[in-house]
């Protein structure tokens, strides 16, 4: 017996078109038309999101070649699953096997198609097309994410021709089979620069509900203290989650991603063990003679570096364990520090509740109300 194994065994195949185990509300698909149409009064009751990586992966993307269903769950800001589909099998056009699509398809927030940039991809773009097409009548809820991988080795103009040409090939197809619109967003991509992670923000930043909100706070973060740039940064992954509203710099995201890595190794070294009562009464006394907490701004990772080529500071405020708050600064914000701290803590109080106030368990995804940006003083 043929069989797609996961680590719950959800997912399963049989030549003899059986399920190896009896799954609930399973949907079998024995031709391309046999889709079953989304039940519209039907309600998710979970609202972890899931990323399903599907396509090429050979020797690309951390990821190993596979014959199986990998699932792995990221909880960092918010708790992800994350599903690495065999490249080699095509679910949709092969009649020896029989899939439970809605536990595949049915809560998946993105799909990720890797295609190899230095291969032959047309086999690839023709799959996605297929697999797109299926998609949009019964899933038409999922981001289709496209990672034309492996770009590293190319030059800028080959690596913008390969991506208009997969552009082309999948927006003519989809509009010869009646598909307009259908939600395609391409990144080029590597594991060897920042572009991979920056991709994957992209895709994560899509699946944050209220994200504007997040925008917001940070556009009048960088109004009000004349920042150049401002990410929030999940630290566990480098990825970024929202930033302010001025156009984005690859150079700046990955100097702040650097950054973050510096100082998030520094503590994990030097401020993760629990102090004396001495060492305490020491740092309180002469000279500073005040409480250690009104000598620091943040109980976690807090810390400034200038650029040596332009004089710009930088300024990094960990929100918590997961979220750290990078802004570029510019030339001369020392002087007005103590007015940039104070708005920043405002942003940094804004951020926690934000979060509390969208926890999964809390609310469901884009029912938050009531949170408006922080008021920031002029500084």
């Amino acid at each position: 017996m043929s069989r797609v194994s996961t680590e719950d065994d959800e997912v399963s195949a049989d030549p003899a078109g059986r399920p190896s185990r009896p799954v609930p509300n399973q949907q079998r698909l024995q031709k391309k038309d046999g889709v079953r149409a989304p039940d519209p009064t039907t309600v998710q009751t979970k609202s972890k999101p899931r990323l399903l990586l599907m396509g090429q992966r050979s020797e690309s993307l951390f990821l190993e070649s596979t014959a199986r269903i990998q699932k792995d769950s990221l909880s960092s800001f918010m708790e992800f699953d994350v599903w690495d589909f065999p490249g080699q099998i095509d679910i949709f056009d092969n009649p020896n096997l029989t899939f439970d699509m809605d536990a595949i398809f049915g809560e998946i927030g993105a799909l990720i198609w890797v295609i190899d940039a230095q291969d032959d991809y047309l086999e690839s773009v023709a799959r996605l097309n297929s697999t797109i097409f299926h998609l949009y009548r019964s899933y038409p809820h999922i981001n289709i994410e496209v990672f034309i991988h492996k770009v590293d080795g190319l030059s800028d103009d080959y690596r913008l021709d390969i991506q208009r040409d997969i552009t082309i090939h999948i927006q003519d197809e989809l509009s010869d089979q009646g598909v307009e619109n259908a939600p395609v967003n391409f990144h080029l991509t590597s594991i060897y620069n920042h572009s991979i992670f920056e991709a994957f923000s992209k895709v994560i930043q899509k699946l944050i509900p209220r994200l504007g909100q997040l925008e917001a706070m940070l556009t009048n973060l960088c109004r009000t203290c004349r920042f150049e740039k401002a990410y929030l940064f999940d630290v566990n992954t480098k990825i970024y989650i929202a930033t302010d509203s001025t156009p984005e710099d690859m150079a700046s995201y990955e100097i702040c991603s650097d950054f973050v890595d510096v100082i998030i190794d520094f503590t994990e070294v030097y401020g993760s063990w629990p102090r004396s009562k001495r060492w305490k009464e020491r740092l309180e006394g002469e000279p500073w003679c005040q409480p250690l907490e009104d000598q620091v701004a943040c109980e976690w990772a807090e810390s400034g570096m200038v650029l040596a080529d332009a004089q710009r500071p930088i300024m990094l405020r960990q929100v918590d364990r997961s979220l750290a708050l990078v802004a570029i600064m510019k030339e001369g914000s020392y002087d007005k520090m103590p007015q940039i701290n104070m708005n920043v803590d405002v942003v940094v109080k804004g951020l926690t509740e934000f979060f509390e106030i969208t926890k999964p368990n809390q609310t469901v995804v884009g029912a938050a109300s009531g949170m408006v940006s922080p008021g920031l003083g002029q500084g």
